[in-house]
């Protein structure tokens, strides 16, 4: 019995709610009058018929005939009477076989079950709530996202402005907030100007609405935001994204680099003060077949491998791994270094025949351009005649036709990117294209990371996820970075010497072998030292620069200390620019 008056006494603060009740409480105060009016009427009528009865005899008359029970035991005798007993009935068969249950449903139960759902759907967080991360919409990155803060540890909530949808996420387990996400009222609620960071992953003017409406708020949260078109990036920054994430761009960037049989030279993927990122494919190189350590690059071109991707797969470098058709090797070094690097291996590789790209749209568009500053010859599949662009790069067609992949130069393409935004499709494609070449080299997209491997079972030999890269490059920046990552999970930190370190040398450290951190910098008053050896001593007060993935560096931590402090490389940007404070619009 406690708990419907307390249901109820939330039910009537909203004012809607409280109109219903009104409306309610006017219907029943008319039944109860009208019930009177019958009731007199009774007793006047049977008073002219000669008989009495008493007022609660009356009363029981008249519900017993509205509500169509009608027992009988008590009866007009004249005409006037049966004609008034009709009059009861059919009042009493409208309104409270009708309109009264109509009425109590649409005035009062259904508000009060709307209210029962909405507070499933809490509309605010603790006051205590803080360090959380807030997610502005359900999409393929964000659901992504949410799984890999779950399994780190990470507080977040999930903005929903539409109550049936935060009901389903609710019932998937989702940790929603229901809210509109256009109202500074909203991010108070939850807490933003509190929150570690502000993820906003939808269209790009939701993004700018929500970026401008959280800045209000907060003037030190981190906000992230996606961007599809360029021009949105400035706009993104001016309505105050601190990070604006163009996952198109690097979709088709990474595209482009895993891209084998064009060229084997080093292409720079990101810059840490004199320290370059490149990434360069083995296929067709003398370094096929042959061990890290038996290849001996170091010695030769001076670069350092700090770890390499296989079919997809990242692995840390060591001297014992392997190097096949299908890898993709991580650089480190200088850009006298890498230069070295592409005089030994340039000759190699050299591709005549145009890459094909499946898709027109924003992610194959970023991949043509990639391709073009790396001087390689591409041609686009669209069968959108609108998105044709260039008539001699673009062939209109469906890609499921053999005669447009053959129009494409499928027979003498290195490879094929197949772009599209549908998995089902991106399966499809590429199982065919494996089929017409065995040997042609395949890169996928893929929209969701489920779909990963059964484009790779599909015949793909890279798969590119854009939920991955999306909540990857998210988590980069929640964990510290103060830009994009280097790859999908790696970054270039920066850290202190912890002191358990200082004096010893780099192979007596091992620091590689235990926490699967690669060393790839010195840096000393003195300045850089780039890919030092194992007999560089690590003196106190240095600081060291690695590549890492997120796991390796925690076991970094663990081992060393958390308070060490680091900071993070930002793909093609240089080193003063990667430390931009949140907020602060970047430098033209």
């Amino acid at each position: 019995m406690k708990i419907f008056p307390s249901q109820l006494t939330a039910l009537l603060p909203a004012a809607p709610n409280r109109r219903n009740v009104a409306l309610l409480m006017r219907f029943l105060g008319f039944l109860a009058g009208l019930v009177a009016v019958y009731s007199i009427l009774f007793h006047i009528i049977m008073e002219a018929e000669g008989r009495d009865h008493s007022w609660l005899t009356g009363l029981y008359w008249t519900l017993t005939v509205m509500s169509t029970l009608g027992f009988g035991d008590i009866t007009f005798q004249s005409d006037v009477g049966r004609v008034f007993s009709i009059i009861v009935l059919l009042s009493g068969m409208v309104l409270l076989l009708i309109l009264l249950p109509f009425t109590f449903i649409e005035f009062f139960y259904a508000p009060w079950m709307q209210a029962q759902n909405e507070a499933r759907a809490p509309r605010r967080l603790p006051p205590e709530t803080e360090g959380h991360v807030l997610l502005t919409s359900y999409d393929a990155v964000s659901a992504l996202l949410i799984q890999r803060l779950e399994q780190r540890g990470y507080q977040y909530a999930l903005l929903v402005g539409n109550l049936p949808e935060a009901l389903r996420l609710y019932d998937l387990g989702i940790r929603v907030v229901f809210g509109a996400i256009d109202r500074p009222e909203t991010y108070r609620a939850v807490r933003a100007g509190k929150a570690a960071l502000v993820a906003a992953t939808g269209g790009d003017m939701v993004n700018t609405n929500i970026a401008f409406t959280v800045r209000e708020i907060s003037a030190e949260v981190p906000i992230v935001t996606t961007a599809d078109m360029a021009d949105s990036v400035e706009i993104l920054t001016l309505a105050g994204s601190s990070h604006v994430l163009r996952l198109p761009e690097l979709m088709g960037e990474a595209n482009a680099r895993r891209i084998s049989g064009v060229d084997a030279r080093a292409h720079i993927v990101g810059q840490f003060g004199e320290l370059l990122i490149a990434e360069s494919t083995a296929t067709g190189t003398p370094l096929v077949g042959r061990t890290l350590a038996e290849i001996r690059l170091r010695e030769l071109a001076g670069v350092s491998v700090v770890g390499l991707w296989k079919r997809g797969r990242f692995e840390p470098a060591t001297g014992q791994s392997q190097v096949d058709a299908h890898t993709v090797l991580l650089l480190a070094g200088s850009r006298e270094q890498l230069t070295r690097y592409d005089e030994l291996f340039c000759i190699y590789n050299v591709s005549s025949g145009a890459v094909i790209i499946i898709g027109g749209g924003r992610v194959g568009r970023a991949t043509a351009r990639a391709l073009e500053k790396r001087e390689v010859d591409y041609r686009i599949i669209e069968r959108d005649p609108t998105r044709i662009r260039d008539p001699e790069k673009y062939i209109l067609g469906s890609a499921a036709d053999a005669a447009t992949l053959e129009r494409a130069g499928i027979g003498s393409a290195p490879a094929v990117v197949v772009t599209a935004h549908d998995d089902d499709i991106s399966i499809y494609l590429t199982i065919y294209c494996r089929r017409l070449q065995p040997d042609i080299q395949i890169i996928s997209r893929a929209t969701a990371e489920r779909n990963i491997s059964t484009l790779y079972r599909a015949g793909a030999d890279f798969v590119l996820s854009y939920a991955s890269m999306g909540a990857e490059s998210i988590l980069e920046l929640l964990h510290g970075s103060s830009g994009m990552m280097l790859t999908e999970g790696l970054h270039i930190s920066e850290t202190e010497v912890p002191p358990t370190l200082a004096g010893k040398t780099l192979g007596e450290a091992d620091i590689a072998h235990t926490t699967g951190c690669n060393v790839v910098a010195l840096r000393t008053k003195e300045g850089f030292s780039l890919n030092p050896s194992a007999a560089t001593p690590i003196p106190a007060g240095a600081r060291l620069i690695f590549a890492a993935t997120v796991d390796a560096e925690k076991r970094f931590l663990e081992a060393y200390g958390a308070g060490v402090s680091r900071r993070t490389a930002i793909p093609g940007m240089r080193h003063s620019e990667a430390w931009r404070a949140p907020g602060t619009p970047p430098a033209h």
